[in-house]
């Protein structure tokens, strides 16, 4: 591999388009060839995108993978299409950064991993809170201990999805594409950024889901108890009357507690005394497509891993369980 990172696109759609931006403004990285069975989403790239209208395309990631000499891909396509487009950029011996859900079971995030270590590529799970400031800021908090062990976790998101993507019968209300409805899809950032930062281990998950008449789950109240204790609620609310998105995390820890509003850490020690910590003073957030193309050339480590997504979906597996037994469902190891 040259100074160049050559990359493919798998998927075009609105957020693919965005990865495709956030490559070119890398310096030495060139966006080389795009895959999607959609015509339209295709020709959105090619007028979107820088160049993109020179660039051979492709209604099948396959061919691309065959016909292209490129160094890496990125996959942003629907959650279940992701496991064999993965499976098939190893072995064309590719680096990937894929958006997500990684996959929509355990079984298929287990053989990924078995795969990618055995490999020597760079993968990358597009969560990108894992490389915003104020997620890092409370991890290192949390994990170097000096507030004592985290006791419980409450965290929240609602977003008017149901508006959006069930009423707009976009692929994301489909099962077959989806895998599953909110939790598994902006829903799964909250669930990867709690285990991220508090670093344990969920044990039992008991879930209430709503699908408001649809395929997928809209609402879920999960609660999860972990390794060792402490406990946790999660709220995905998949229905509200405005646009945009509101979220909320508040961790509760022995020596203290840390909640994230916005960009803002809030944070309370033994004194009882509250200190708000501004975003621009948290330290450097950036991409995962940063991160991705520093850790191919050996200067990051990266910051989301294939091994975080299993945890995910091995979280989200025990919660569709248990909403379908009504019963505590173990998460599967």
């Amino acid at each position: 591999m040259g100074d160049t990172i050559r990359v493919g696109a798998i998927g075009s759609g609105g957020n693919a388009r965005s990865h495709m931006r956030r490559m070119q403004a890398i310096k030495d990285v060139e966006l080389v060839a795009i895959a999607d069975p959609s015509e339209k989403a295709i020709e959105l790239a090619q007028e979107q995108i820088e160049g993109a209208d020179e660039l051979p395309t492709f209604d099948d990631h396959k061919k691309m993978l065959d016909e292209v000499e490129m160094d890496a891909v990125v996959i942003s396509t629907p959650h279940t299409l992701h496991y064999e487009q993965i499976m098939d950029c190893f072995a064309a011996d590719l680096h990937i950064l894929c958006e997500k859900p990684m996959v929509c079971t355990t079984a298929h995030a287990q053989h990924i991993i078995e795969t990618w270590k055995k490999s020597g590529k760079v993968m990358g799970v597009s969560y990108q809170r894992h490389t915003q400031a104020q997620f890092r800021y409370c991890r290192e908090k949390i994990v170097s201990g000096e507030m004592g062990d985290v006791v419980f976790i409450n965290s929240l998101q609602s977003q008017n999805w149901f508006q959006r993507q069930v009423k707009g019968e976009t692929w994301r209300s489909k099962m077959k594409w989806s895998g599953g409805g909110q939790l598994n899809d902006s829903g799964s950032h909250l669930i990867d950024i709690v285990l991220w930062m508090s670093d344990l281990q969920p044990a039992e998950v008991f879930a209430y889901q709503d699908k408001m008449g649809s395929e997928v789950d809209i609402l879920s109240a999960i609660d999860v108890k972990f390794d060792g204790g402490a406990l946790c609620t999660f709220s995905v609310v998949g229905y509200q009357s405005w646009p945009g998105m509101f979220e909320e995390t508040t961790i509760w820890l022995e020596d203290g507690q840390l909640a994230i509003r916005g960009d803002e850490v809030w944070e309370w020690k033994g004194d009882g005394e509250k200190k708000v910590i501004k975003g621009n003073k948290l330290g450097r957030t950036r991409s995962p497509d940063e991160n991705f193309i520093a850790t191919i050339r050996g200067e990051e480590q990266i910051q989301s891993s294939p091994e975080d997504a299993l945890k995910v979906i091995q979280l989200s597996e025990a919660a569709w369980a248990s909403a379908e037994s009504g019963q505590p469902e173990a998460v599967k190891r």
